[in-house]
């Protein structure tokens, strides 16, 4: 027989005002590194802008929203935290005996548009280069905020998207090399 563990206990204590949606995005998008990882109190301090050693180790630092709420303490934030589990952005589940955060269905669909929107701002910036190695980085990654990516591509109508476009199929596995060549295709048709 196994013996059982001890889960780390949790309490919510949700700010009382609802967030905005800025707020939401931001708590979002700070805990995408952290999901299934990480639980409240690191992303707090990543929307703090701690100095703390794990989260500088983890290169925590480099989250986009590192001190969003630099102005707050740590249980000001930590209730705006847990205002978006309340309201259903985000859930806590367990991995193994820790409380870490995970998206829901209706948070997911928020981080995935902000998160592909990001992504198109970090590939405009190449367009004007010849350096495309940063596509390397789009590989394995989720399959639905990839493939909204490059909708948000197409809607573009850039056409200088497609020598990257082909840097990026060059690597990827044959499903999403498929929907990458849509892609380049519907550029190519555009004016």
């Amino acid at each position: 027989m196994g013996r059982r563990v001890r889960q780390v206990g949790y309490q919510l204590n949700p700010v009382g005002e609802k967030l905005s949606f800025e707020e939401i995005k931001a708590i979002l998008r700070g805990a995408d590194e952290l999901i299934m990882a990480g639980g409240r109190n690191l992303l707090a301090k990543i929307l703090k802008a701690s100095r703390d050693k794990k989260l500088l180790e983890l290169k925590l630092d480099q989250n986009p929203v590192y001190g969003y709420y630099k102005e707050l303490t740590l249980a000001e934030i930590t209730a705006r935290i847990d205002r978006a589990i309340a309201d259903g952005y985000l859930k806590i589940e367990y991995n193994h005996r820790l409380p870490v955060l995970v998206y829901t269905e209706k948070g997911w669909e928020i981080e995935k548009e902000t998160y592909a929107e990001e992504l198109l701002e970090k590939l405009k910036a190449l367009l004007n280069g010849m350096d495309y190695t940063f596509v390397k980085q789009l590989k394995d990654r989720d399959r639905e905020m990839i493939l909204l990516l490059l909708e948000k591509i197409e809607a573009t109508g850039d056409r200088r998207f497609i020598p990257l476009l082909h840097a990026w199929a060059f690597i990827e596995y044959k499903e999403m090399r498929k929907a990458i060549h849509e892609a380049i295709n519907s550029l190519k048709r555009k004016q």
